[in-house]
């Protein structure tokens, strides 16, 4: 028996151009076997159909049709974010040339641990996190640059940003002193549970009644903290329910006046950088000793795509290990790159490739223009949502979240009408509970999205409501 051919290598390419015809009528099947944003029948009506569809899983002898089988599969049983009535969650439409670029780093298949491993992707993943680290810090001058790492996305961003910090105090305490983190009842709950993760004492979670920390009574607890412990501070940027930024320089200010060490998470906020119009809201953010960014929310990138952003450099020393086998020391001296310290992973894929084949593609006025398309997307929305008489809207878009609810409905009335869409297929909304009620919540990271897809939406929730 032949074995089957490689992606790469002198006859990759030859390899993969039938099986990309494949799987591009593939996904169009599926896309119009769905016919909507999401498939009909809820979860259990999926599983059936995905489990008739692929049956054995791993058959006695091999099925040449599988791939086709199982991308339509997939499409068909999908949630499209590329659908304008999918707007459930930071969940964007990646763009044709990130999910290109992705193509060509999983054929090629460099791992970022070793150079030997990744050249040309090594000095790719450099100068892409040197320039996105300079576009939080700006070019700080005297000492090292900025730097940033890349992640799998905000959860591991804001789990090193903690280790980073613990890190940092260790040696610069009275023993036993342990780091301890402030946060908003805003913030992320990737941020409690990098604190577990880590050792850390329970977090000191501060309320928040208008969805952004506040600065006082940020300083009020901080006041009250006992003793003279390490204290790092977490400031949101984007938070994931409503988009609201927290008073960054406000909160910078007295973290300094209390020395403690700040770490922003502007995983969803942070793609407002590329933006001239919408950058202002950032202000503050270069005052962060760490700053998550994730661009498979507001950078349109395929899955995964984040970045943790370091205004001192030095604060990665922690991360270095020395395995002879990927990082020998005279290998070193003599020149070649270490890249272990580079990230908490060993096996790393070239996430940056698609990252970089976007920020040249579009430049700073392409992106900046999808960033602005989609807030005015938000602006309509809630503009819409005033206007009409039997809905009732949150509040003004910070970012890109739309906050509704009908007027007269109970919180459960709310609930049902979601997934009554969601059963249906027809539409894919979120829910947050804020101000002690349940909201319809529409995340709109859709730049194709137009006015009519955005008037259907409150079309259906309507014609969903019980009267």
């Amino acid at each position: 028996m032949s074995s089957p051919p490689l992606a790469s290598g002198p006859d990759g390419t030859d390899a993969l151009r039938p099986l990309l015809d494949t799987v591009l009528d593939a996904l169009d099947t599926g896309r119009r076997a769905r016919g909507g944003p999401l498939p009909a029948g809820g979860p259990a009506a999926v599983t059936a159909q995905v489990r008739a569809a692929v049956g054995d899983i791993l058959p006695a002898h091999g099925d040449p049709d599988a791939l086709r089988t199982l991308v339509h599969t997939l499409a068909a049983g999908a949630a499209d974010p590329a659908d304008p009535l999918c707007a459930a969650h930071l969940h964007c439409p990646p763009l044709a040339v990130a999910t290109a670029a992705d193509l060509a780093a999983s054929a090629l298949n460099p791992s970022l641990d070793s150079w030997d491993q990744a050249p040309a992707a090594s000095a790719l993943e450099a100068l892409v996190t040197h320039a996105l680290a300079a576009e939080v810090y700006g070019h700080r001058a005297p000492g090292a640059p900025p730097d940033a790492l890349v992640t799998t996305g905000g959860t591991e961003s804001n789990q090193l940003a903690l280790l980073l910090a613990r890190e940092a105090h260790a040696h610069s305490h009275t023993h036993g002193s342990t780091l301890r983190l402030v946060c908003g009842a805003n913030a992320h709950h990737s941020l409690p549970r990098a604190a577990w993760l880590l050792g850390l004492p329970d977090p000191v979670v501060l309320p928040t009644p208008t969805g952004r920390l506040d600065p006082d009574t940020l300083d009020t607890a901080l006041r009250g903290l006992p003793g003279p412990g390490p204290v790092v501070v977490a400031a949101t940027a984007g938070t994931t329910d409503a988009g609201l930024i927290d008073p960054l320089p406000e909160i910078a200010a007295r973290c300094a006046a209390h020395g403690a060490r700040l770490h922003i998470d502007a995983a969803y906020g942070g793609g407002l950088l590329f933006s001239d119009r919408h950058r202002p809201l950032l202000t503050g953010l270069d005052t962060a000793h760490t700053v998550t960014l994730d661009l498979h929310k507001l950078g349109w990138q395929p899955v995964a795509a984040g970045l943790l952003a370091v205004r001192d450099p030095a604060d990665l020393t922690p991360l270095h290990q020395r395995a002879d086998y990927l990082n020998a020391d005279d290998d070193t001296d003599a020149g070649l790159p270490d890249l272990l310290g580079r990230s908490l992973r060993t096996t790393r894929r070239p996430d940056v490739l698609k990252i970089a084949a976007t920020l040249r593609t579009l430049g700073r006025d392409g992106l900046g223009a999808l960033v602005d398309q989609v807030h005015a997307h938000a602006r309509h929305l809630a503009a819409l949502v005033a206007a009409h008489p039997d809905l009732t809207l949150h509040a003004p878009p910070t970012l890109t979240t739309v906050l509704f609810r009908p007027t007269h409905a109970t919180d459960d009335t709310v609930a049902a009408v979601r997934r009554r869409l969601l059963a249906d297929g027809r539409a894919v909304l979120g829910r947050a509970r804020l101000d002690g009620r349940l909201w319809l919540k529409a995340t709109l990271l859709n730049p194709h999205t137009r006015p009519d897809d955005l008037a259907a939406l409150l079309h259906l929730v309507e014609g969903n409501t019980p009267r």
